[in-house]
This record gives structure tokens, C-alpha cells and sequence, in this order.
């Protein structure tokens, strides 16, 4: 596959963070004995995620104007000053500050500085998707599991208290990837699909790592099983195409390259889509 469409699979979809660290021999044991045995060097794992981050990452270590620095250290003080019950509304204003500068660690270190306050589920969620948003940005390795680690305690702790959050677990599996246990990931995907067979989620996430691992045609499963209950995500039909391509049904490819081209917004998509048609 074209270098140019491996880094797409990450820059496109936050979803897919770590990706590139998942063991292959993960995904092609998914109907045999569940194993954790590693097919990837670590270099060569710690290379290949650098690599699948490095687009995105720019937007996080970027610098800031001046006015932008002077802005986010006007909401940081009045946070810190504020009593208690003015700390949720100025404490929102700098999570979106953090958040429209593409500083999400720190967006979501005052997320969880909110949850002490007040410790509700929806607090407790808010602070997982904001600590798997910087999880999904992160480069640095070390960050990346402190990050990882982050976004599962907040998750566990929402599943904790209400199990029926699945997208707080099809999140929490992709987290998984770059551990030491990445078939804990693999697992609750599947436990998200016995609960709900159509999850869209759920099933791009296994359609991504069944891509990693070079097995297409389980991808191609997971993609149409999306599109049956879902026909306008063209996401799925990307990423569907590109199985597609692999598999040498490039007409089929052709077809579904040119609804997305017609509906898609994402610029990075459409760079792909263009990059992908020059090769079928």
C-alpha cells in the first residue's frame, strides 16, 4: 500500500490512534486462541507510530501567538482564583481555550480538576474523551501511555457506574493497541459487538486493525456491515475502498473513491482519495 494512504489511516481518523504498534498476530488469532504474542520489534513499533503521528502532532507543539499566550494565562488565573461553584463555567471557557489551540493534555488536566468538584458521569466521560483526544495526538511514547492509561481510568470509571456507555468502550479498547495487552482491546470490541452487532464504532475500529494487519477482506466485512445500517458514512467507504483496492476489485474501488470525492469534507481524506486514484 502507498506510504501516503498508511499515514492517511492515521491523520484522517483520531480513532486509530497507536494503530501502527498493534501486534499482527492480534488481530489474524481473532477466531483462534486469543494470544498477546508480539510480531513487532520495538524500534520498529516505536518508528512506525512516530511516523503514523507526525502530521498531527505538529498541531500540539506548534507555538503560540502572543495573544493566544496572553489569553490562555487570563483563564488559567481566573481559574485558579475562582471560588468553587464559578470553577465549572470558567473552567469550561479554558477547556475550549486549551482545546481550540490543540493544547488537549491540558484541556483535559482541567476537565479532571472539575470531576473533584463534581464527580458526575458526565463529567467523569467529558474527562475520558478529552484525555483519549490527547492520547490521539500524542507522539512522545512516554506521554502516550501516561495519556492511554489516563483516558482508561475516566473510562472505566464512567462503565463503572453505567456499562451501557459503548462508545466510552470502543474508545477505551483502541487505547489498548500500544500496550503490553493490546487483546484486552481486541476483547471489549468484540463485547461492544455482542451488545450491539451494528455498532459503528465498534466495527470501524476492527475494520482499522483488520487493515493493519493485511486482512482485507475481514476490513471489507466491517466496512459493509457499517454501510448497511449507516449508507452515508463515507469514512466507511474510504477505508472500504482502500480494502477494496488491496483485494485488486479496483473497479468496485473506483466507484466508492468517487461518492466520497462527491460528499466527503475532510481535506485529508480528499488528498487520499486523489493520491488513491492515481494507483487503481
Amino acid at each position: 500500500m502507498n506510504k501516503s494512504i498508511f499515514l492517511v489511516i492515521g491523520v484522517g481518523i483520531l480513532l486509530t490512534a497507536g494503530l501502527y504498534s498493534l501486534p499482527n498476530v492480534v488481530v489474524r488469532n481473532e477466531d483462534r486462541k486469543l494470544t498477546n504474542e508480539k510480531t513487532t520489534d520495538p524500534e520498529t513499533a516505536v518508528r512506525d507510530t512516530a511516523v503514523l503521528r507526525t502530521d498531527r502532532s505538529d498541531l500540539h507543539t506548534a507555538s503560540l501567538a502572543p495573544e493566544q499566550q496572553k489569553e490562555l494565562n487570563r483563564l488559567s488565573r481566573r481559574f485558579e482564583s475562582a471560588e468553587d461553584k464559578q470553577k465549572p463555567v470558567v473552567g469550561n471557557e479554558l477547556i475550549q481555550a486549551y482545546r481550540k489551540v490543540s493544547r488537549y493534555d491540558s484541556a483535559a488536566r482541567i476537565a479532571e480538576q472539575l470531576v473533584t468538584l463534581a464527580p458526575t458521569e458526565a463529567n467523569i466521560l467529558r474527562t475520558g474523551d478529552l484525555y483519549y483526544e490527547a492520547y490521539g495526538f500524542a507522539v512522545d511514547n512516554q506521554k502516550l501511555a501516561n495519556l492511554g492509561k489516563k483516558t482508561r481510568e475516566f473510562y472505566q470509571k464512567a462503565l463503572d457506574s453505567n456499562p451501557n456507555l459503548l462508545a466510552a468502550k470502543a474508545n477505551m479498547a483502541m487505547t489498548y493497541v500500544t500496550t503490553e495487552t493490546p487483546m484486552q482491546g481486541i476483547m471489549l470490541l468484540r463485547d461492544v459487538l455482542k451488545e450491539d452487532p451494528t455498532n459503528e464504532l465498534a466495527l470501524f475500529n476492527m475494520g482499522l486493525l483488520s487493515m493493519r494487519s493485511g486482512q482485507y477482506n475481514r476490513a471489507v466485512e466491517r466496512f459493509q456491515a457499517i454501510l448497511v445500517s449507516h449508507p452515508d458514512n463515507t469514512k466507511a467507504q474510504f477505508y472500504l475502498a482502500i480494502s477494496l483496492g488491496e483485494m485488486g476489485r479496483k473497479e468496485e474501488a473506483r466507484k466508492l473513491l468517487a461518492k466520497v470525492k462527491e460528499r466527503e469534507k475532510d481535506p485529508t481524506i480528499q488528498a487520499a482519495v486523489k493520491e488513491l486514484e492515481k494507483n487503481l
